[in-house]
């Protein structure tokens, strides 16, 4: 048994040690907001917080988390409120929408570490995250506005 803390709450999981989290997460949880993308780590989609860190799901065993604090999309905000959340709808950010959870869990990443990140911080932290509709400049105009929201209030 490998126990898993998710979104706050403990879970003991019956799976191989090396199954990847994002499968776990998915599958055994029924957590389906962390998408599969690439199955590489390179695309973001599968994005999750361990321990407040960014951190690709699809690629990581499940064992190597065990006990950590793991956070998904569902877990970031019991209401959808989170200041990237409600940056992004201000935005109109999501087009296809698919890769929307990983980018909204790596922006909050780094928000959580640098509550007001230059284009160049924003850059460097969403590198890892591929849109496939292209919507880069939306993504950085809404991650200062949640840095906005998260500094000064709504």
């Amino acid at each position: 048994m490998i126990v898993l803390n998710v979104n706050d709450r403990v879970h003991s999981i019956d799976v191989p040690a090396d199954t990847p989290l994002l499968w776990v997460l998915r599958d055994t949880l029924g957590l389906t907001g962390t998408k599969y993308g690439c199955g590489s780590a390179l695309c973001g989609a599968c994005t999750v917080h361990v321990d407040g860190q960014a951190l690709r799901s699809c690629t990581t065993p499940v064992a190597a988390v065990a006990s950590r604090r793991i956070t998904t999309i569902e877990g970031l905000s019991p209401d959808t409120r989170h200041p990237v959340q409600e940056a992004w709808l201000q935005h109109d950010v999501p087009q296809c929408g698919y890769c929307q959870s990983g980018q909204i869990m790596s922006a909050a990443a780094l928000l959580a570490q640098n509550r007001t990140p230059s284009d160049s911080d924003i850059d460097a932290a969403m590198s890892g995250n591929i849109c496939r509709c292209g919507t880069y400049n939306d993504i950085r105009a809404a991650i200062h506005t949640a840095a906005r929201l998260m500094t000064v209030g709504k």
